[in-house]
């Protein structure tokens, strides 16, 4: 018997964690083929792909993110040969299963729940005398009628084989985040969150997980991320792992968590920041609101300022960045309520902040009581809200404006010194920066093009100039010290015009020429002859002393100069400012 466990993941970098436990929990009994595919990928080459398998069996996991365009795949499929057996799982199908089966004919078998143990039986049953009574935690039809067996016990996730050891990942494993799970469920409740539905938290075992992340490194993994809802919910867990992380990693290799930020100790976060290498690990936190009523509705405990305390000793460390999320529309959050979310927590400076909206889940409990608050929403996935009784399809609409832009502007830190300034000096606060720019983004069509990144700061300056704000230039000078300081190469054409006319810049070169000293120690330790000067370096005139500005956060007005350095055999800028003496 053929049998193939595929998905199709969001996109190509990532891995499906959850196909690999069916292939490994089935064998040797079933040999079962893994095939992944992205939403990205034609529904036809897909189809393609998977018929000329000739399989008898195909198991697909199934998410929010993919259930449509899988649905497609396997409406085709059946169409094409009806005597393959279609199995679907994962979160988005264990909820609502009657549901599921009811509307989408296709779907012969649903594994609800967990599924390795599920699956397994359902291949012995398919491999034997059909009987589908014997298989616990499956949906399937009887005589054209649906039935649902009850779900069996929680697994021993202790016994569960490694979903890691299968030799054609081992080409793959350098290009692509690798997924990790050390426990199963969580200790909350969050009524939007699909795990406050499973009671407790159960462990792997910590020794395989552990010869588990040697075998993937020694392989080439670089990225690998931590699936665990609270990964910190044992503090002595927690520190053993970080510990063995440490003492073990490869150089290159990154790990990422989701951590609940308000439950972790200072002594965890001051062995982190003593012992953890720059870069090796990346943390996650929900934040989601600071309203205190709209996290009691949704049963959610957070004690805002430990966590406060947490992000901000983290950034102090310098070691880890942090992704920060947060959700739009959740009960009670209208809109000003969420733009004081936004500004408590971008207040940190997190790294990155996700934006996000919510999504109504099949089997949450905020689903369930979508009418207590007047829910709106998408009747397809992601299910997202279109409204409720305190934000309306319009607050919504503004709100996206703001995520569009804070993607651009502050998660890809193109321009950090430019909206410091921006969002502490010039606009009210930080919300409005964005809310203003997105609004404009949106009324100039912007969001509907490609961008290259000249284009973002001839947008971001635009935008400026409409409002009228003061001190233009200012900002425009922080905007090409941004630009600059990114560069590797000299730029050949830059947004702006250059400041300075032909005579004006030879007239500076000779004046450095002769005394290199007047930007520093440091420019006067490259010995630049004329040749390099005027080849690999950039001059701009400037408004201000930048250097006292990005040092201490206070504007003194004067003429100066900045000056880039483009080292072409290290791909790296240097950047001195002064003021140049005639």
């Amino acid at each position: 018997m053929k049998v193939i466990a595929s998905t199709l993941n969001a996109k190509y970098i990532h891995t499906n964690i959850a196909i690999r436990y069916l292939k490994a929990y089935a064998q040797p009994d079933f040999d079962v083929e893994l095939a992944e595919y992205t939403i990205k990928d034609p529904v036809m080459n897909i189809v393609t792909d998977l018929v000329r398998k000739k399989p008898d069996v195909i198991g697909f996991s199934c998410y929010i993110w993919n259930i449509e365009e899988t649905i497609k795949v396997i409406k085709m499929i059946k169409k094409i040969d009806p005597s393959i057996h279609i199995a679907v799982g994962g979160p988005e199908v264990t909820y609502d299963v009657a549901d599921w089966m009811n509307n989408v004919n296709e779907f012969d078998y649903i594994v609800i729940g967990e599924g390795e143990e599920t699956f397994k039986q359902l291949l012995t049953e398919l491999n034997g005398t059909m009987n589908m009574e014997n298989v616990h935690g499956l949906a399937f039809r009887e005589n054209g009628q649906v039935r649902i067996n009850p779900q069996r016990n929680k697994l021993d996730l202790r016994e569960l084989p490694s979903p890691f050891r299968f030799e054609e990942d081992i080409p793959h494993l350098s290009k692509r985040v690798t997924y990790i799970e050390t426990s199963r469920g969580c200790p909350f409740s969050c009524q939007f969150c699909l795990s406050s539905i499973e009671v407790g938290v159960r462990y792997f075992d910590r020794e395989k997980i552990k010869d588990d992340i040697r075998y993937l490194m020694r392989n080439g993994a670089k990225t690998l991320k931590f699936v665990d809802r609270t990964f910190n919910i044992s503090r002595s867990y927690a520190l053993e792992m970080f510990q063995f992380l440490i003492d073990e990693h490869l150089p290159g290799t990154v790990f990422q968590f989701e951590i609940t930020a308000d439950i972790m100790r200072p002594e965890v976060i001051e062995f982190l920041n003593k012992e953890a290498p720059a870069g090796l690990f990346r943390f996650e936190i929900g934040v989601q609101s600071t309203n205190d009523y709209t996290n009691e509705l949704v049963m959610r405990k957070q004690n805002f300022n430990k966590l406060c305390r947490t992000v901000t000793m983290v950034k102090d460390g310098g070691k880890i960045d942090q992704h920060l999320d947060l959700i739009a529309g959740l009960p009670e959050e209208d809109y000003d309520s969420f733009k004081r979310t936004f500004n408590d927590v971008f207040a940190m400076r997190p790294e990155e902040l996700q934006l996000g909206f919510l999504k109504m889940l099949r089997g949450t409990g905020l689903r369930l009581r979508a009418e207590e608050h007047q829910y709106i929403y998408m009747d397809h996935s992601p299910y997202e809200i279109l409204g409720n009784n305190v934000l309306s399809f319009d607050d919504i609409i503004r709100i996206k404006q703001v995520e569009d832009v804070l993607e651009k502007y502050w998660n890809d830190h193109r321009m950090d010194a430019t909206v410091e300034y921006l969002v502490t000096k010039v606009f009210p606060t930080p919300f409005d920066f964005f809310q203003e720019f997105g609004g404009y983004w949106e009324q100039k069509g912007w969001s509907r093009i490609g961008h290259q990144l000249e284009d973002l700061f001839k947008r971001l300056f635009e935008f400026l100039q409409s409002k009228k704000i003061a001190d233009l230039e200012i900002a425009e000078d922080l905007m090409k010290f941004d630009y600059i300081s990114k560069q590797k190469y000299k730029p050949r054409k830059p947004w702006w015009q250059p400041s300075f006319e032909k005579s004006e810049r030879s007239k500076l070169y000779q004046s450095l020429l002769e005394n290199p000293i007047q930007l520093g120690e440091d420019f006067l330790s490259l010995q630049l002859n004329e040749k390099e000067i005027y080849k690999h370096t950039l001059s701009e005139r400037l408004s201000f002393d930048i250097e006292k500005y990005i040092k201490d956060g206070i504007i003194e007005k004067r003429d100066s100069v900045l000056l880039a350095y483009f080292d072409s055999s290290s791909e790296k800028v240097s950047i001195f400012t002064g003021t140049i003496h005639d």
